[in-house]
């Protein structure tokens, strides 16, 4: 093989290792770009109307709207004071910007009170929202 081939074979190779890396760097940990809470869920999983005030039988959302493209678990920790109510996750991989939405309901209405829930991405803490469940609601 004569130079000028080799040197042909080599700079695709760089190529094709170049292209590969940066594919794999497209794969970068999500950033949370806000969470919402409410009583309904649109379409595209953002919340419908944001709200911090429920009543003991509605069902409460939450929205993790995420920045860019990227892949990991999403989890949150519903707590009722300091109590853990319900702690689920999902593993995600977005292309750009995205929602995804957890839920819960109390089964037989939640207790009046102040709640919370806690944000994770891949294990670490990124955000949290508050709200109050009172059957004396509008």
């Amino acid at each position: 093989m004569n130079g000028s081939a080799w040197l042909r074979k080599f700079g695709i190779a760089v190529l094709g290792f170049t292209c590969l890396v940066a594919a794999g760097c497209t794969d970068a940990p999500l950033e949370v770009q806000t969470i919402q809470v409410g009583r309904s869920i649109n379409p595209d999983r953002t919340v419908g109307t944001p709200t911090t005030l429920f009543k003991p039988h509605d069902t409460i959302f939450v929205s993790v709207l995420t920045t860019d493209t990227g892949s990991g678990t999403i989890s949150v920790r519903w707590l009722y004071g300091t109590k853990v109510v319900d702690e689920p996750s999902k593993k995600v991989s977005y292309q750009g910007a995205s929602a995804t939405e957890f839920h819960i309901q109390g089964a037989g209405g939640f207790p009046r009170g102040d709640y919370t829930v806690e944000v994770f991405i891949d294990g670490k803490p990124a955000g949290k929202r508050t709200f109050k469940v009172d059957d004396q609601l509008p």
